[in-house]
């Protein structure tokens, strides 16, 4: 019977029938729908229409219980035997008595467990499902905690194990999208199981998408195959299918790549609560200038995701080296190239308890579902914390924790690629710096011959769409007395752009590209850099990405510069 269950339901049977334990916390896609497969076909039903009509269907009791709608009951047997229960022979019976039936989880936790506690002595079957648990026994720390949570947590942790209600057949069954929305004393209760409901699958995918388009009518919508539709949906659920395939429908509006790619983007961006953004670019890897052996490095790394090799693909980069080098360039014109999504994750953090570590857990949950995607932080030593943060209750060390064990799974090699990006590698903990994590380290640095110095112009020069009346390069940017960065070859040629507008010019003249690069000074921060250098140099992981001049330096020497550099900058 149970082997036309999802997965998740039939791990939640088996549980059950150990019968040591009666109480199970649901979470993740609790807001989609769930498919259950009769004979051929698969059926695809709201979640808690299967629980209370199959997974709990043949109880003789089956109870709802969430803050906004009180206790009401899968039929009107259920809630007649429940109201004479409840009111005796008192004349309020039947609706009347149910709309005096409290709301708050203390007085409607009261009033359920004698009814469950007099059924129970009758020999009922009976089952209890609790939507949105967290906003009945939110995760707060203990002494936030206000009486009426605490309240509710007790009748929670004893009902888990009551030995009466061990013993008899009853379940009780909460629903929460988050897990980390929970109190902690209640998901870490060994009374207590917790089950997740993943988003579908590829092959769920399909199976819905055959099923609920006739091959006829799906032509008439489609320019993209059902298998390839499949694909492309990656980490959405079959309710945002159905909406797809319903407002091609209905608006006539025909499903094309293009439009296929948009809507998932908005659906995912939306389901993540806008914690995720889409990095879209025109650019590849031919529009980077210089870091040559870099480039070559990662279009390797194209060609094997491309060829199907996950095997061979790191964890995760670390991309380093001075500020204005071009790392997030680099990284976004990576995702150009590679065919696969990449996302950036935005500020997940939040003021309020419990809020933080939910918003992650939903962010890590998504990336699973949507492989292969890459994933790119900035900044990540500000942003990604570590083990020993403190002042915060704790809230950073658990979310370096979360992040940290997601990066390492072995499973996600190939499929999930992370790129951590920081001007100062040596503030980020080890723990994510390691083997296993983020396993290639790649340094950038400014442009050093003359061939990579011109290579950056043209790239800028692109890049800010100047105009200029002949094929000239400036002396500066010839000689290489100043080193320039590629933000600082940007600015420059802005700058070029405003002297020739402000001179009512259209293009730019070799001797306004010469004064303004004659005139133009880099902001020097010479320590800073020359310590953004040199951690970038100790971290990368090969000799063969480091330009010549660095590959020679003594390591030691290059450590002791550095803590030289620190006591000086400090």
């Amino acid at each position: 019977m149970i082997e036309k269950y999802p997965h998740w339901a039939q791990q939640l049977a088996k549980k059950y029938l150990s019968r040591t334990l009666n109480q199970f916390i649901i979470h993740g896609n609790v807001n989609d729908l769930v498919s259950i497969k009769d004979q051929d076909k698969h059926r695809y039903i709201r979640l808690k229409s299967f629980m209370a009509e199959e997974f709990f269907g043949a109880r003789d009791i089956v109870l709802f219980y969430d803050r906004a709608s009180g206790i009401y009951f899968r039929d009107q047997d259920s809630q007649r035997d429940f109201n004479r229960a409840v009111a005796g022979r008192d004349s309020l019976i039947g609706t009347e008595y149910a709309k005096k039936l409290p709301k708050d989880p203390v007085g409607a936790f009261s009033v359920l467990e004698q009814y469950i506690r007099s059924r129970l002595d009758q020999k009922k079957s009976i089952a209890l499902i609790v939507d949105f648990a967290e906003t009945i026994v939110p995760a707060n720390e203990a002494g936030s905690t206000g009486s009426e949570d605490r309240n509710a947590l007790v009748y929670l942790l004893k009902w888990a194990h009551d030995p009466l209600f061990l013993a008899a057949d009853f379940t009780t069954a909460l629903i929460t999208e988050n897990l980390s929305d929970l109190n902690r004393t209640l998901v870490q209760n060994p009374y207590s199981s917790e089950i997740k409901i993943p988003l579908p699958d590829e092959s769920d995918r399909l199976s819905y998408i055959v099923q609920e388009c006739h091959p006829d009518t799906y032509e008439e919508i489609s320019d993209v195959t059902k298998p390839v539709m499949a694909q492309m949906t990656a980490g959405l659920g079959f309710l945002k299918l159905k909406s797809i395939l319903s407002n091609a429908v209905q608006n006539s509006e025909r499903i094309t790549f293009d439009s296929l790619t948009a809507i998932k983007k908005e659906m995912i961006e939306a389901e993540a609560y806008g914690l995720l953004e889409f990095v879209v670019t025109d650019y590849s890897l031919d529009n980077v200038a210089g870091h040559t052996h870099v480039k070559k490095h990662l279009r390797q790394a194209v060609q094997a995701l491309k060829s199907g090799r996950n095997d061979v693909i790191p964890m995760g980069y670390l991309i380093c080296g001075p500020v204005g080098t071009g790392k997030t360039y680099l990284v976004t014109c990576f995702s150009g190239d590679v065919g696969i999504p990449m996302v950036k994750l935005k500020n997940f953090r939040s003021q309020w308890q419990g809020v933080t570590e939910g918003n992650l857990e939903k962010i890590l949950s998504l990336l699973k579902a949507m492989s292969p995607v890459a994933v790119m932080i900035d900044e990540a030593d500000a942003y990604l914390g570590d083990r020993n943060a403190s002042g915060d209750s704790g809230v950073s060390s658990r979310v370096f924790s979360q992040i940290a064990t997601f990066m390492s799974d072995t499973k996600n090699r190939g499929k999930i690629l992370w790129f951590l990006m920081t001007a100062r590698p040596d503030l980020m903990p080890i723990d994510l710096k390691r083997q296993g994590r983020a396993e290639e380290h790649i340094a950038l640095f400014p442009p050093d011959t003359e061939e990579e110095r011109i290579e950056l112009f043209d790239a800028m020069k692109k890049k800010t769409g100047i105009k200029i009346s002949e094929n000239h390069i400036p002396k500066n940017v010839l000689k290489g007395d100043v080193h320039y960065s590629g933000a600082d070859m940007e600015a420059a040629l802005t700058r070029a752009k405003f002297r020739t507008a402000s001179e009512g010019l259209e293009q730019a003249t070799p001797q306004i590209l010469d004064d303004v690069f004659d005139d133009f000074l880099p902001p020097t921060y010479p320590e800073e850099v020359e310590l953004q250098t040199l951690t970038a140099v100790s971290e990368c992981t090969s000799k063969a990405l480091l330009p010549e001049r660095f590959r020679k330096l003594n390591r030691d020497k290059i450590l002791s510069r550095i803590q030289e550099l620190k006591k000086t900058i400090r």
